[in-house]
């Protein structure tokens, strides 16, 4: 029996952005479980890289990468954000800066940065792989 792929979401807390996450990383990525992370507005704690939270996140990331195998890391930005209420362009500016953040975690994994647009597509601002588009 084929071993199962897991990749990570760390997304926002809001169910709108839940689904199209999921469902772009099941097919783009051919991952059998996403284990999510939510908090509100992660790319702007990460981006901020001394937010209290980042003890936590980078815990359950371990968690998913260390014992479940999880081969990839992306870190979601959205639009119409409550928890990290910026426009747009400043929430491209830290998913960069967020995948920076978790590229210093050495978690030899793949890392993407993701943002979720107004009409809930998700785009690839990030791939440490180079490969998606």
């Amino acid at each position: 029996m084929a071993e199962k792929r897991f990749v990570t979401a760390i997304n926002c807390m809001d169910g709108r952005v839940q689904e199209p996450v999921l469902r772009w990383m099941t097919r783009r990525l051919a991952a059998d479980y996403v284990d999510t992370i939510t908090e509100p507005g992660p790319d702007g704690q990460l981006a901020a890289g001394n937010a209290p939270e980042i003890p936590s996140i980078r815990k359950r990331v371990l968690i998913s990468t260390e014992k479940h195998g999880s081969t990839t890391v992306a870190i979601v930005g959205h639009h119409d954000c409550a928890g990290n209420p910026v426009p747009d362009e400043t929430h491209l500016e830290h998913i960069r800066a967020a995948v920076h953040e978790l590229s210093t975690w050495n978690l030899q994994v793949r890392i993407l940065g993701l943002w979720v647009n107004s009409k809930w597509v998700v785009e690839v601002i990030h791939d440490s792989e180079g490969t998606l588009t």
